[in-house]
């Protein structure tokens, strides 16, 4: 039996990347899932048809994250397909243009600001009185960008620390209730996003990674695995950075 058997989970920006391994590791133990994309149908319905081949139902849902509306209606769907939810994850991002604070565009500030963080805002907002119900998990995606600043990334950086807040914020909210409320805080991944910056970096990124390598989205998976399973049962409110040793 594995470690969510017979559990539900909404998974946002799951068709891809971080999102991607996560949805597949929890079918790998037993969970059904709802993935969520923006614009990259094909991909989410490539990952349904693993998370199908593993045995476990699945349904594809299109919403932006930053649009409350449709993030009410994406959780109402998922509700309706899986029957309620045990587990939702709040993991859809995207990454900022790299410009000095002085330099940042507003339309740009709030491109980011809008999916990362008002994105898991309203994906938590939505989906609390099902995982309520359940006495369930919720889990966001921030980044050990959160607390390791970089010059030129200030809309990033400044949601992922707007993510964690908001986590520890719901999860004395919620505690009463016995839901449990977490963030992952992944480095250098091999996603999209995480190529793009090795791609840039190149070995300079390496170097500041301790076990001398980026990590797998599959990896990312484990942990929230890890953190949405019974083994996770006396965890909640805290940050558990997925890195590589890069925050020591």
């Amino acid at each position: 039996m594995g470690k969510l058997e017979d559990k539900t989970a909404l998974v946002t920006g799951g068709g891809r990347g971080i999102g991607r391994g996560i949805a597949l590791e929890f079918a790998r133990e037993g969970a059904d899932v709802a993935i969520n994309y923006r614009r990259d149908r094909e991909a989410a319905e490539k990952t349904a048809a693993e998370v199908r081949t593993l045995g476990r139902r699945v349904v594809v849902l299109q919403a932006d994250v930053s649009d409350r509306e449709a993030v009410e209606a994406m959780v109402a769907e998922a509700v309706g397909f899986l029957g309620g939810l045990d587990i939702v994850v709040a993991n859809a991002g995207v990454a900022a243009r790299v410009a000095p604070v002085a330099g940042v565009d507003p339309a740009e500030w709030r491109r980011v600001l809008a999916t990362d963080l008002d994105g898991a805002f309203w994906t938590a907002r939505a989906a609390v009185p099902h995982v309520v119900a359940r006495r369930g998990v919720l889990l966001f995606i921030s980044s050990i960008g959160a607390d390791l600043a970089g010059a030129g990334g200030a809309p990033y950086h400044v949601a992922k620390a707007g993510v964690n807040a908001l986590m520890k914020v719901l999860a004395k909210e919620v505690a009463p209730a016995g839901v449990r409320v977490n963030s992952i805080a992944p480095g250098v991944v091999r996603s999209e996003m995480g190529e793009r910056l090795l791609r840039y970096h190149g070995d300079a990124v390496l170097q500041t990674i301790p076990l001398g390598r980026a990590g797998e989205p599959s990896e990312i998976g484990r942990a929230a695995v890890f953190l949405a399973s019974a083994d996770g049962a006396w965890i909640t409110g805290k940050i558990l950075r997925v890195d590589g040793g890069a925050y020591i």
